[in-house]
């Protein structure tokens, strides 16, 4: 394995585009590794994500009996448990990923095991209250042991029945954590979303033949409660991740004229906002869907073009479903004419890093006006990029990836520190920069 950077050098580039495809979804990734784990026979899985968030979710459910192994095209075999679950022994180490420990709770409620799961620095300082509030009223029993109702988790399960639960804040995450619990419970759980999130969970369950119903914003799923589970192994395909996407559509769409396409990219109208908000900046957006019906999950090649663009205002119930993409919004705020204004987006601030926070002084440094807000940001722009000797990425893989295409624009190269973490989510991101023609070093 080659050592992993913990700096780059982006020197400023020409940016005109190309064509390339991204790795798999993350979120997607995850919840294979889960269902797949959970079935009976052989699950492959084309473009599973294998960065270190979705590995350390494979690697739990390999802990609870599953076996998996990737062959040298890439593709991966989960040998699913049949139900078959076994207690793990020791703690799960779930490295960066809310995701992975958050809809793993959920898992690990529904079944006769105790558990403790725990991760890196980053991960044990992200709030966990708001899965242990729903799991408790199921009948599990949840213990955070770390500062401020933290992780490490403690996950004591099994014997759980079904309730009616209303998100107090809109979650794709603690919706499938609930979601994943009622699988196992006895009776018909229902989770009510104040706004519609990021359905991969639901699409996913369904595929699967699981007694799953929507009803608006009213998410059921029947339990099998005593009887166990009965799920049989199918071919997946997790689409490139939009999230990852996103930040090539950005260098796009910042430089007038540059032209950029990624292929077979995952086009969930839940993770999608993205492309509303560059096309009312001005971006030119075009789609072709390359799915199928049989497909879980729709993709297909998305096309962004750069233009003039204009300042824009994103807030409301367009925020869970962009909710990682903000960082690079910001970065296409600072480079279009007019202000950005970025609202009702206090959840940045308990990712990775206080992305608020993070992304507004990171911002200042290349000279952007930018006045950060107790949930969110306003940016002026255009910007007449000034490069700062260097910025940092706090440990956080969105910052560092959103730095790096800020820096394209800069008068001088940039050098962006603490970069590992992008291992994260995107272990080939500079790698497919130095592909579209970008000087990294």
């Amino acid at each position: 394995m080659k050592p992993i950077s913990q700096s780059v050098m982006v020197h400023p580039a020409d940016f005109q585009g190309g064509s390339l495809e991204v790795p798999g979804d993350k979120s997607i990734s995850h919840r294979i590794a889960m269902l797949a784990g959970l079935a009976s026979g052989v699950s492959q899985v084309r473009n599973y994500l294998q960065a270190e968030d979705c590995i350390n979710t494979l690697r739990a459910m390999e802990a609870l009996g599953a076996r998996s192994s990737f062959s040298e095209n890439g593709d991966l075999e989960i040998h699913g448990t049949g139900g078959k679950i076994l207690e793990p022994v020791g703690p799960l180490n779930l490295g960066n990923s809310g995701t992975g420990m958050r809809l793993l709770a959920g898992l690990m409620s529904g079944l006769p095991v105790s558990v403790e799961m725990t991760g890196d620095a980053s991960l044990c300082s992200r709030p966990m209250g708001r899965i242990k509030a729903p799991l408790e009223k199921m009948g599990a029993t949840i213990e955070l042991t770390g500062e401020r109702g933290c992780a490490p988790i403690r996950v004591k399960g099994g014997h759980l029945k079904a309730i009616d639960y209303v998100l107090p804040v809109a979650s794709a995450q603690v919706k499938s954590c609930v979601l994943f619990a009622g699988l196992f419970a006895e009776g018909t759980t229902t989770v009510t979303e104040p706004v519609a999130t990021r359905d991969h969970t639901e699409r996913l369950m369904k595929a699967m033949g699981l007694p799953l119903t929507v009803d608006g914003l009213k998410i059921s799923i029947q339990g099998f409660g005593s009887k166990g589970l009965n799920l049989m192994a199918r071919p997946w395909m997790a689409p490139g991740d939009f999230s990852s996407a996103a930040y090539w559509m950005a260098a796009a769409a910042i430089k007038p004229g540059a032209k950029v396409t990624i292929r077979n990219v995952g086009l969930n109208a839940r993770r999608t906002a993205l492309l509303d908000v560059l096309k009312r900046m001005g971006a030119e957006v075009k789609i072709q869907r390359t799915s199928s019906s049989a497909d879980a999950e729709v993709f297909g090649d998305i096309t962004v073009k750069g233009q003039l663009l204009k300042g824009t205002e994103i807030g409301g119930g367009e925020i869970p479903n962009l909710i990682d993409e903000i960082p690079i919004i910001a970065v296409v705020g600072a480079l279009a004419e007019g202000r950005t204004v970025i609202r009702d987006a206090a959840e940045l601030r308990v990712k990775e890093s206080d992305r608020i926070a993070v992304m507004a002084a990171n911002l200042r440094l290349f000279g952007v006006n930018v006045e950060e807000k107790p949930d969110g940001m306003e940016i002026v722009g255009p910007t007449d990029l000034k490069a700062p000797s260097n910025v940092n990425s706090f440990g956080d893989h969105r910052i560092a990836m959103s730095m790096a295409i800020l820096a394209l624009q800069a008068d001088q190269p940039v050098c962006i520190n603490n970069v590992a973490c992008v291992e994260t989510s995107y272990p080939g991101f500079w790698d497919d920069m130095k592909r579209l023609g970008v000087n990294v070093e």
